[in-house]
């Protein structure tokens, strides 16, 4: 029986993972993660709860990845620290890869290995091979995986429209071929189901990007993703036909830039880039700077530039700022404080709200229904989706003429089971989210996050008392600090309140036996506290009251 299981990435955009197990043999498909959301408070990311590849690390042979984006291959690093086998990756992945390795000090002892498309790779009772497929990074891959029970074909991330790079077009012919084979099962990306109609292609989003440049009288900032490979090709190229010199600021778009650079996926010829400190040798109209933050983020170079707090470029009246990208679900109000900032400093700000400068590395509707044309598979499973994308999906499906008993709907942790009967959904196995916050991993946990939600939204009291031992007598205090909660200066009689309270509390336990008194103290302090915030402020303050007995 071969046993197909989603650890992270269907039912969420994002966490990536996915189990392939047949016997004794597990192969691991990606390892993402996935940014915090809104209530995940100080989380700086999420991974995927690894425990079933813990529980069967014996099994695990090899890891495979699709693609460089990190909902596919940021929780690479925690995933190595658990299970040290082979890694399979396109060269510009590994690259990438290899850095983040890097700043885990784990890279020495990690073995990579590189991948083509049309290779392929044995590794007992499978054979992966690899079909190239375009994405909005460079070097993504589909899989075809033949199994003791049929040929399986995941997609990875994937469009069908054109690209910029010449030879990073989706293989369509290898797909058709693969249909002709005989297909068991399609498991295809369900990102941009609800999108009806083709994906723009990447050579109309570069006329548009163009003409905006042209049309620009002072210096370009163009924000974009630092792993769109093929939008900073577009953007080279733009610069040497209208004269610009190129500048790269950012940590991540010069480090993919360069990796891509080495890898001869990126055409920069040497006398069209200079280093952001020359800036001031050509006029504004010269200059085209590339940089990242186009997502909000707060100490990325586009944030730190409409804030002013960036040492080295400042934003002036006539620049022209462009974000080349989507807006992410969530990021919208940075994105917009960002854009509200730049427009303050003098700028012109085009997004994609009011220009077509973006284009998705994700198929449409109608691209989708060329892949099930394509491969013809026997079952169909939406992947890489939140839930109402897989019900999208699959509805596809049916309507391209596969039965609606064949299209195996799942979500994280539930278990595709493929054997001589068929296929089918069964079982499942727990799976979860981990919370990464700094150098702890998993220590966050739903408890942490109400605390720092109620501190965020109510504020804290503390509540400092020494009493003697014996007699219970106040040596010192109660003295009470808040933060988040009222301004003591401007309303300090709330804070003279709330202590003629305690110290009613005070008397009445100074008489209780010594070994009892300071818990039913704090108890009770507690209690009167939380009714008396309630009561004058309508807040529920989280409450800290220290006692000590001298």
């Amino acid at each position: 029986m071969l046993k197909i299981l989603p650890l992270g990435g269907l039912g969420e955009i994002g966490l990536n993972m996915m189990v392939f197990e047949y016997e004794d043999t597990i192969v691991i498909i990606d390892a993402g993660l996935m940014f915090p959301e809104a209530y995940m408070f100080g989380v700086d990311y999420v991974i995927p709860d690894m425990d079933y590849i813990r529980r069967n690390k014996a099994k695990v042979a090899a890891i495979i990845l699709t693609h460089a984006h990190e909902d596919h291959i940021g929780a690479m690093p925690y995933l190595l620290k658990e299970v040290n086998v082979p890694v399979y990756a396109t060269p510009f992945t590994l690259g990438m890869l290899q850095h983040k390795l890097e700043e885990h000090d784990i890279l020495s002892q990690v073995l990579l290995k590189t991948i083509t498309p049309l290779e392929k790779l044995h590794i007992a009772p499978f054979t992966f091979e690899f079909i190239r497929v375009n994405h909005s990074v460079v070097d993504g891959v589909g899989i075809a995986v033949r199994t003791p029970v049929g040929l399986i074909v995941h997609t990875g991330d994937f469009k069908l429209t054109e690209t910029a790079i010449s030879g990073m077009s989706t293989d369509v012919d290898r797909f058709a071929r693969l249909g002709d084979e005989g297909v068991l099962a399609l498991l295809s990306d369900s990102t941009n189901v609800e999108k009806e109609g083709r994906s723009v292609s990447d050579s109309q989003v570069g006329g548009t990007l163009e003409k905006i440049v042209a049309a620009s009288s002072g210096r370009v900032i163009i924000a974009l993703f630092a792993s769109n490979i093929a939008r900073i090709q577009q953007i080279i190229s733009i610069c040497g036909r209208l004269g610009r010199k190129a500048v790269f600021n950012g940590r991540s778009i010069e480090l993919s830039a360069g990796i891509a650079s080495e890898l001869k996926l990126l055409d920069i010829p040497a006398d069209l880039v200079i280093d952001v400190s020359e800036i001031d040798d050509y006029a504004p109209e010269e200059i085209l700077i590339l940089t990242t933050g186009s997502q909000g983020e707060p100490m990325s170079v586009l944030a730190r530039m409409s804030a002013g707090t960036h040492k080295q470029l400042k934003v002036e009246q006539g620049d022209r700022v462009i974000l080349s990208s989507k807006f992410i679900p969530g990021n919208e109000k940075a994105i917009a404080k960002i854009i509200n900032n730049l427009f303050r400093r003098g700028a012109d700000v085009v997004y994609e709200t009011i220009s077509e400068i973006h284009v998705s590395g994700h198929a449409f509707r109608e691209e989708l229904r060329v892949m099930i044309a394509l491969t013809r598979p026997r079952y169909f499973v939406p992947i890489h989706g939140e839930y109402r994308h897989l019900v999208h999906h699959a509805n596809l499906a049916e309507a391209c003429g596969i039965p609606r008993e064949r299209v195996l709907l799942a979500e994280n942790g539930q278990v595709l089971k493929f054997d001589a009967s068929g296929g089918r959904v069964s079982g499942s196995v727990d799976v979860g989210r981990i919370l990464v916050d700094g150098k702890g991993i998993g220590d966050v946990g739903r408890s942490v996050l109400k605390e720092r939600r109620l501190l965020s939204e109510e504020g804290l009291v503390v509540v400092t008392l020494a009493i003697d031992a014996e007699t219970g007598f106040v040596v010192y205090g109660p003295e009470i600090v808040s933060k988040g909660l009222v301004f003591e200066t401007e309303t300090g009689h709330i804070i003279d309140d709330a202590q003629c309270v305690l110290l009613e509390i005070i008397e009445e336990v100074a008489l209780l036996a010594p070994s009892r008194r300071a818990d039913v103290l704090r108890q009770k302090m507690h209690r009167a506290l939380r009714e008396y915030f309630t009561f004058t402020l309508k807040r529920r303050p989280v409450i800290l009251p220290f006692i000590l007995e001298l």
